[in-house]
Formats: C-alpha cells, sequence, structure tokens
C-alpha cells in the first residue's frame, strides 16, 4: 500500500471542490454553509484509490482571501499539490497566494488544472495555458502538466487522474520510523464512540490500543479506533489521512493545531531559532515585528527577532528568533509560515533550526545555525548538543528534537560517542569540550583547595558540586568518569593529592599531649583549638589527619582520643564482662573513672560499632 496527500490550491469560485466531486465522487464541501453559499470555508477531504495499491488523499481548501488561515491548516502535510485556475478568469490574487505558500512549504511536484474548460474557447484556452506556464516559471511547478478540464462535462478527468497517479508515485514517502505526528485538523464527537480527531499522520505509526499524547497541552489518551479513508484499520502509517477515536479525553479539550505525538518525544515550544525568507514585493519586516505563525495545523502569534540586523527586505533572508504568544510542536526541519500582523497577507516562511533554543542575544554568533541548517545529521546533533553547554541534552530528547529516522539518530550518536565528541554521563549528553572545560575546571578548584588545605583529606562532594554549578541527578556519574579524581565517600580529592603527614605538623603534637593528658574526659575540638591557640579549622583537619592515620579514635564529630586509650577501654570492658554479662551506665562512668558527660558519647560510639549492645537501661558486650 502507497499514501500520498494531494492538496488543492487557488482562487475562490475556481473549481477546485467541483473539481475533487468529479474526480472522486465525494462532495468534499461537508458544512450546511457551503452547501447553502456554494463556497468552501474550511478544509474537505476526499481519496483517490487506484487498482495498484496506490492511494491519494485529497485535502481540498477553501479558496477566499479570509479563509487563507483555514488553507494553511491543511498545507502543512501535503505532498503535492493540484493548483486550479479557472479558464474563463485566469491568474487571481490567491492562485498567487497560495502557490507562493506551497513554494514557502518546500513542497516539490504537482500539477496544473485549468477548469472550466467547456466556457472558454481553444485559443482563449491556450492563451490562459500560456499564462500559467510564464506564471509558475522558477517555482516547483515550471515544468509541471498543465491540464485542461470540466468537472460539467468530464473532459480529461481520466487524464487528469491518471497523471496525479504519475505523480503521486514519484514522491518521496514519508518516514515510518520516525517518532508519530499528526497535527489535528479537525476535533468532533461521533454517538456511541465519543472524541475522534483527524489529521494527516507526517511521521511514524500508531496502532489501536496505543497510548497516544497530544500536545502541546499533555493530555494522554488510549487509541479506542483507527480509521483511514473510510476503512478500519489496526496501525496507521506516514502519509495517511486518519481518524483517530480517543478513550479519555473531551472534545473541549482539543483544537485545530494540537498534535497528536508519541509519548514523551516532544516538548513543545515558545521560543525557536530559524530562518526566515521574505517574498519578492512584500513589505520590509524590522525586527521585533508581531506576525502570524503558521507551522502544521497551528497558528498563533509570534515577534521576530532578526539576528545581526534591524531590518529585512524582501526577497531577503536570515536567522532569526520566533518568541510566540502560545505552544506549539515544531521540530529541527519543520517548515513555517508567516503573515503580515495587519493588514494580514502572507509576507514568508522559513525553516525552524533549533526548536528549544538557549539564550542568545541579537549579535552573538549564529555559527551553529549554519550547522543546523546545512550540516549533516551526526553535526547537527553535535552541535545542539555543544549549544546546551553544562546542562547537557537528554538522549531519549533529540529524536522529538529533529527530524530524523530514529535508526538514523542512533546510528549518529554511536558515532560521535565512539569518535569521543560526545560524552554520555547516564541519560545525559555532554560535548567534548563542555565537558573536557568543566572537567579541568573541577581539577583546578581541587588542586586550589589542596594547596590552601593540605591536611584535609578532600573537599567536601557537594561544595565541589554548587561551585561547578553541575545537577545534583548526574553530580555522581560526572566524577566517576574523571581518572583524576577519586571519591571518597562525602569527600573527593585529586588522585595525585596526598594528605601531608600529621608528624610534620607541631599542632599535631600539641593536640596528641592535650588528649594523653586527658584520656577518658577528651576536650571537644573546640575547647582544643582555644586551650593550643590553634585555629579551629587546623585542629579540626588535624583531627581527622590523626584519625585516618590510627592514632586518634573518633568517637563523635567533635571528640577523638587516643590510640592507647581506646585500647585501654576497650581492655577495661573485657575485664567487666568476664565477671559480669551487664553493664550500667553507672558503672561504665567509674570504670574509665570518668562523668556521664564523656560516658554517654563513649557508650553511643560503642553501640553503633556493635561493640556492646543497648537492651534497656544496660549494654551487653557483643566482642568475643
Amino acid at each position: 500500500m502507497r499514501y500520498v496527500i494531494l492538496g488543492t490550491a487557488g482562487h475562490i469560485d475556481h473549481g477546485k471542490s467541483s473539481l475533487v466531486k468529479a474526480l472522486t465522487g465525494i462532495d468534499p464541501d461537508r458544512l450546511k454553509e457551503e452547501k447553502e453559499r456554494g463556497i468552501t470555508i474550511d478544509l474537505g477531504f476526499a481519496d483517490l484509490t487506484y487498482p495498484d495499491g496506490l492511494t491519494v488523499g485529497i485535502v481540498d481548501v477553501p479558496g477566499h482571501e479570509r479563509l487563507v488561515r483555514n488553507m494553511l491548516a491543511g498545507a502543512g502535510g501535503i505532498d503535492l499539490v493540484l493548483l486550479v485556475i479557472a479558464a474563463d478568469e485566469g491568474i487571481m490574487p490567491q492562485s498567487r497566494e497560495h502557490l507562493a505558500i506551497c513554494n514557502l512549504l518546500r513542497i516539490k511536484s504537482g500539477l496544473v488544472a485549468v477548469t472550466k474548460a467547456d466556457l472558454a474557447e481553444k485559443e482563449w484556452l491556450e492563451l490562459v495555458m500560456d499564462e500559467v506556464r510564464g506564471f509558475v516559471k522558477g517555482t516547483f511547478l515550471e515544468g509541471a502538466e498543465i491540464i485542461p478540464v470540466s468537472s460539467k462535462t468530464g473532459e480529461n478527468l481520466d487524464i487528469l487522474r491518471e497523471k496525479i497517479r504519475e505523480v503521486a508515485l514519484k514522491v518521496e514517502p514519508k518516514p515510518v520510523e520516525e517518532i508519530f505526528r499528526l497535527p489535528i485538523d479537525r476535533v468532533f464527537t461521533l454517538k456511541g464512540f465519543g472524541t475522534v480527531v483527524t489529521g494527516t499522520v507526517v511521521s511514524g505509526a500508531l496502532s489501536l490500543d496505543d497510548v497516544a499524547e497530544i500536545q502541546p497541552s499533555g493530555i494522554s489518551a488510549k487509541v479506542r479506533g483507527l480509521h483511514s479513508h473510510g476503512k478500519a484499520i489496526q496501525t496507521a502509517r506516514a502519509g495517511q489521512r486518519v481518524a483517530i477515536n480517543l478513550q479519555g479525553v473531551n472534545k473541549e479539550d482539543l483544537r485545530r493545531g494540537d498534535v497528536v505525538v508519541t509519548p514523551k518525544s516532544v516538548q513543545p515550544s515558545r521560543i525557536m531559532d530559524a530562518r526566515i525568507d521574505l517574498l519578492e514585493e512584500v513589505p520590509p519586516l524590522k525586527s521585533k515585528s508581531l506576525v502570524h505563525f503558521h507551522i502544521a495545523t497551528s497558528e498563533t502569534v509570534a515577534r521576530v527577532i532578526l539576528y545581526n540586523r534591524d531590518e529585512l527586505n524582501a526577497g531577503e533572508s536570515c536567522y532569526c528568533q520566533l518568541r510566540l504568544d502560545e505552544p506549539v510542536v515544531a521540530l529541527s526541519g519543520d517548515r513555517f509560515i508567516v503573515r503580515k500582523f495587519s493588514p494580514v497577507l502572507t509576507s514568508g516562511g522559513g525553516t525552524v533550526l533549533d526548536p528549544s533554543p538557549d539564550r542568545r542575544r541579537r549579535k552573538d554568533s549564529t555559527a551553529d545555525l549554519d550547522v543546523l541548517e546545512t550540516g549533516a545529521l551526526p553535526e547537527k546533533i553535535a552541535a545542539k548538543v555543544k549549544k546546551a553547554g553544562l546542562k547537557g541534552m537528554n538522549v531519549s530528547s533529540v529524536t522529538g528534537w529533529i527530524k530524523a529516522e530514529i535508526p538514523a539518530i542512533d546510528e549518529s550518536l554511536k558515532q560521535l560517542k565512539s569518535r569521543g565528541l560526545l560524552i554520555q554521563l547516564g541519560d545525559t549528553l555532554f560535548h567534548r569540550d563542555v565537558y573536557g572545560g568543566l572537567s579541568m575546571g573541577i581539577s583546578e578548584t581541587l588542586d586550589s583547595f589542596h594547596k590552601k588545605n593540605p591536611l584535609s583529606p578532600g573537599m567536601p562532594k557537594e561544595e565541589l558540586r554548587v561551585q561547578a554549578r553541575m545537577r545534583q541527578e548526574i553530580w555522581g556519574s560526572w566524577l566517576s568518569s574523571m581518572e583524576s579524581v577519586v571519591v571518597d565517600k562525602e569527600v573527593v580529592r585529586l588522585k595525585s593529592f596526598r594528605t601531608a603527614s600529621s608528624e610534620s605538623s607541631p599542632a599535631s603534637s600539641k593536640i596528641r599531649e592535650a588528649l594523653e593528658k586527658a584520656k577518658f574526659q577528651p576536650p571537644s575540638k573546640e575547647e582544643l583549638a582555644e586551650s593550643l591557640a590553634l585555629p579551629l579549622k587546623t585542629v579540626t583537619d588535624m583531627l581527622k589527619l590523626m584519625g585516618k592515620e590510627g592514632t586518634l579514635v573518633r568517637i563523635n564529630d567533635s571528640m577523638y582520643i587516643t590510640a592507647a586509650a581506646y585500647n585501654e577501654l576497650i581492655s577495661l570492658l573485657k575485664a567487666f564482662f568476664g565477671k559480669k554479662p551487664e553493664m550500667t551506665v553507672a558503672e561504665f562512668r567509674d570504670i574509665l573513672g570518668t562523668t556521664r558527660k564523656y560516658a554517654l558519647p563513649f557508650l553511643e560510639y560503642l553501640d553503633s560499632n556493635k561493640i556492646t549492645l543497648r537492651v534497656g537501661d544496660v549494654r551487653k558486650f557483643l566482642l568475643k
């Protein structure tokens, strides 16, 4: 099976809908008001099915100048255009605007139907067709078939059907291996079924009973039913016109412009970097101007910030940032249309380069945008990750950032990591330059800390993280990836760093003498600092160092005793418990010849180290 979407284009009353009905037998004008007024107001749909399995879904658009916004909602997903020009009127304003829009959307193929051929004499018809050839010159329709037809008499309809088939078979299929995206163009309820949305699947696939997500609202819903061209299907694929019956969501919660996507695959955008192109013969666009912004089936207002210039003239192009009033779903590589804010007319379009850009000033370098516009897929991914800086980029978010098939993205990531250009820590990607710069900064911070604190075993891990401005969730992975550092519980040091020996410090002798003298009534580190006239930090670092060396034993953060005193304490306990099975706090106090103030911290240490076991008000001995 092959699916292609054809969109009509052309001026009002040039017979687009009549031609669609004549070709397919389906009247695309479905609204009562359309029937009464005889004009197309909103999008209409039909299909042509060929014996070889080709199905051409047709999106019929309104031709009135006031309904171009509705036309744009249907133009985003089309593969080829059927430009309709009436023989009795020739080229009209919306003929020009619709063709310009299709050109801006980079639609690559199509045909021209000169309708109402039965109303024109042969010579006049030839003049109109010559005029059309000149009109489409320089556009994607240059050289396209121009076929005079009559919906009334059936003239050349069979030829047009066959030409549509020929062009459709040359259309490059939409990508099935990308994330699923269906921009919604209709929302309605069906009795007995509930909420139904329709649209063209621009990428990916979705099956019955899958869970889908509707963005930008983030609503999740189960796929209760799928229909394409009037038939129930099990799986909707890229290129099909599809109706999705969604379970657990109200019609009022959805609207045209929303997008049905693979869950957790995309993040809505309100700011995006882009290339913008202005049409010929339109007013200049000043930086910070407001425009009507159209992408897929959505429409909102955007402010255009031009990079490195104050004004863009007709026929010119430049990089810009678009700041939207409402969030939209966009991927790098998507095309968009902009229309002048007032009076409303199509002024240009462009390509989304980065739907989630980092902050950039107007005169900053746009070198990364050059890569995003013209680079190969691996280059684009590397440029985006580099621009993300210390935030990095989640691996899973890459597939919802750029228009590319998932296997190609996976292969690009594999290449970039094997070349060492990207480093993955947990689920986050970092560019080599960012990783190297920060790792060097961490090493320099540690080196500076070691020089200022030669007695400290290392820098507190959390303090180092704060200085490095690193996210908590990837901090451990980052440190583990650095070969130059050692993590010891809650402190970090350079692998090359060696703590100075306590024996080389006069402070250690003073501390040891004070603790030997105090024995089982040791002063706190604050009391030691005061009595020895030493800085508290020096005493703290020295106590930790001597504890690590084994000359002191840490009872708690503020209390240390000498190793000799500790060994004597254990000997006294063994002697006591050799005679009695249990010991009270008072007995322990008397054994050591100390006070309750010191006895309690000693007992807490012994309990926590499983030397004694507290049972009610007494202790039992656990050492053999």
